[in-house]
C-alpha cells in the first residue's frame, strides 16, 4: 500500500532525476502506479473514498420505523429499553449481542434527528460583584465526634471572581441556617459583593415558615447589607454552578484530608471545625491574587450583624412543656400557663418572660423529638410519685447510665419505696450537683453496698466536705507614706 511519504518522495525525485524509472524505483513504488499519482497530483489520503456504504444489512431496518416514532414522541426513552421492548414483541429476532449496534443506532438518531440539547453559557464574572451560596450534606463522609456519627450539612459561600470560598457547620436548611452562614461569610470576608445568588430555597421556606414570612425576613437581610438577590430559575441547579462545583471540590478535599489523617474521628466538635477552617485556608491559598481584587471591589459592611433568630409566642403546657417547630422543650413550672417569646436560632432557642432570659436550650434537628430536663419538674414529681411509672418522657429522668442502674437496683431491693427513693436521689442531684451524686452511686453500686438516699446523701456531703479548701490567710503590710516623699523630694531636685 503506498503510503503519503512515498508519494512525496516520488514528486522529489521525479523533479531531481528526469526519469519515471528511477524516480519510482528510489521510492518504492512500481512506474505504473508512480505514473497514476503524478497524472493525478493528489496524495493517496486525498483520493481515498469516504466509506458511506454498509458491509453487511441493517438488522433494525424494518423495525426502525416504529422505533424512530417512539423516540420522537418520548426522547428520554433509553436504547435499552427500546431493545428490550423489541425482543419482547419480536421472540428470538432480536440476540442481546445487538444491543451495541442498537444503541450506536439510537445515538446517530439523537445526534442526527433527536432534539436539540440544551446549551450552557460560559459567564464573565467581575471582581466583587457576584457570591454564591447553597447547602451541602456531609453525612457520606462519615465524620464522628467521640465515635459517633455527627449528621451535619455546610452552609457553602462562593465568590465567583476568585472561587474564594467559606462555610459554616448548620444542621438544617432554615432561614436562622441560612442568615447566620451569610453573615459568618460577609464579616469573614470583611466587605459585600454587588448580587447574592442562591436556588429557589424550597426546602429552607418549607421547614418551619410560609413563603410570604420567609420571603420577608430574607429581603430584611438583604436589605440590611445592602445586597441585591438572585435566584436560579426553577430545575436550573447549573444557574449557581460555581457553588455547586465547589460542593464537590470541598468535600473531596475533605474526603482526601481524612484519608491523610487515618480517622474521620474527632475529640469535640470545635476541634472539626478548626479542622474545617484548616481546609478552607488551604483552598483559598491558591486564590490570593484574585482575591485581592474582589476585595478592592467590595462595599463596606454595616456596623453591625442584624438578628439571626425567629420570634415565636408559645404558651407553656400543664406539663411544663412547649412545643416549638413540632419538638418538645420542657421549661421552669414556674411558667406553667404563661405566653413565653422563642427565640430560635440555628442551634439553639431562648425562652424569654417579661423580657428576661430564662432558658438558653441547644435546639433538636428534624421534628418529632424531646428535650426534657428533670430539673423542671422534679420538685413536682417528689409530690406526684405515682407519675412517674408511666410518664410519657421518662427516659430523660435518668441523667447517665448509672442513675439508670439505681433505678433498677431499688426496683429489685426496695419494691413499692423504689420509686419514693429514687426521685429524692434525682432531687439531690438537681438541688446539689449530678457529678457528684453520679459518683456515690458509682460508689454504693460497686462496692454492692446498700443503696439508700441517705447513704447517697451522706456521700455526697463528704465529697463536698474534701472539696473545700482552706482560705488562705492574705497578709497587707502598711505603706509608709514617707517613702513616696522622697521620691517626689528626689524627683524635684534632679530638676
Amino acid at each position: 500500500m503506498v503510503t503519503d511519504k512515498q508519494v512525496r518522495l516520488l514528486m522529489k525525485f521525479y523533479h531531481t532525476e528526469r526519469s519515471l524509472c528511477r524516480a519510482s524505483a528510489k521510492a518504492g513504488m512500481d512506474e505504473k502506479t508512480a505514473r497514476k499519482y503524478l497524472r493525478s497530483g493528489k496524495l493517496p489520503s486525498e483520493l481515498k473514498v469516504p466509506h458511506t456504504w454498509r458491509t453487511r444489512k441493517d438488522p433494525f431496518e424494518e423495525v426502525w420505523d416504529n422505533v424512530r416514532s417512539k423516540l420522537e414522541v418520548n426522547p428520554g426513552l433509553e436504547a435499552k429499553t427500546l431493545f428490550k421492548d423489541l425482543q419482547r414483541r419480536c421472540p428470538g429476532r432480536f440476540s442481546d449481542g445487538q444491543l451495541r449496534t442498537f444503541q450506536r443506532r439510537v445515538k446517530r438518531w439523537r445526534a442526527l434527528e433527536g432534539p436539540s440539547k440544551e446549551v450552557y453559557f460560559p459567564q464573565f464574572h467581575k471582581p466583587g460583584d457576584l457570591c454564591q451560596s447553597d447547602f451541602t450534606r456531609m453525612n457520606d463522609l462519615g465524620v464522628t465526634i467521640q465515635g459517633s456519627l455527627f449528621r451535619h450539612m455546610v452552609y457553602h459561600f462562593v465568590l465567583t471572581y476568585s472561587n474564594w470560598e467559606t462555610g459554616t457547620v448548620c444542621f438544617s436548611e432554615s432561614f436562622a441556617s441560612l442568615s447566620e452562614g451569610l453573615q459568618n461569610a460577609l464579616w469573614e470576608l470583611g466587605g459585600v459583593p454587588k448580587y447574592h445568588q442562591t436556588d429557589r430555597l424550597t426546602s429552607a421556606v418549607n421547614k418551619e415558615c410560609s413563603r410570604d414570612e420567609f420571603t420577608e425576613n430574607y429581603q430584611a437581610l438583604l436589605r440590611h447589607y445592602s445586597l441585591t438577590g438572585k435566584k436560579t430559575q426553577a430545575r436550573s441547579p447549573h444557574e449557581n454552578g460555581d457553588v455547586e462545583q465547589r460542593h464537590y471540590r470541598f468535600k473531596k478535599a475533605v474526603e482526601q484530608s481524612l484519608m491523610l489523617r487515618g480517622s474521620a474521628d474527632f475529640r469535640s466538635r470545635e476541634e472539626y471545625l478548626l479542622y474545617l477552617r484548616g481546609i478552607f485556608t488551604q483552598l483559598n491559598s491558591g486564590r490570593i491574587q484574585r482575591f485581592k481584587e474582589e476585595l478592592k471591589a467590595l462595599r463596606r459592611l454595616p456596623l453591625t450583624r442584624t438578628d439571626t433568630c425567629k420570634r415565636l409566642r408559645v404558651k407553656v403546657g400543664s406539663g411544663s412543656t412547649i412545643r416549638v417547630n413540632h419538638n418538645v422543650y420542657s421549661v421552669n413550672s414556674r411558667l406553667i400557663g404563661e405566653q413565653v417569646t422563642i427565640r430560635l436560632y440555628a442551634e439553639h432557642l431562648e425562652v424569654w418572660y417579661g423580657q428576661r432570659l430564662t432558658e438558653k436550650i441547644p435546639r433538636l434537628s428534624g421534628e418529632g423529638g424531646h428535650r426534657i430536663n428533670y430539673r423542671h419538674i422534679i420538685d413536682w414529681l417528689v409530690r406526684k410519685p405515682g407519675a412517674f411509672e408511666n410518664y410519657r418522657y421518662r427516659k430523660e429522668l435518668f441523667p447517665t447510665h448509672r442513675f439508670r442502674m439505681a433505678y433498677d437496683f431499688l426496683n429489685r431491693r426496695c419494691d413499692r419505696r423504689a420509686v419514693k427513693e429514687y426521685l429524692k436521689i434525682l432531687n439531690l442531684s438537681a438541688k446539689e450537683n449530678e457529678t457528684l451524686v453520679d459518683n456515690a452511686l458509682q460508689r454504693l453500686i460497686d462496692a454492692e453496698e446498700p443503696l439508700t438516699y441517705e447513704r447517697v446523701e451522706n456521700i455526697v456531703r463528704s465529697m463536698q466536705n474534701d472539696q473545700q479548701t482552706p482560705v488562705k490567710a492574705v497578709t497587707i503590710r502598711k505603706v509608709a507614706l514617707s517613702d513616696y516623699d522622697r521620691l517626689i523630694h528626689k524627683e524635684v531636685t534632679s530638676l
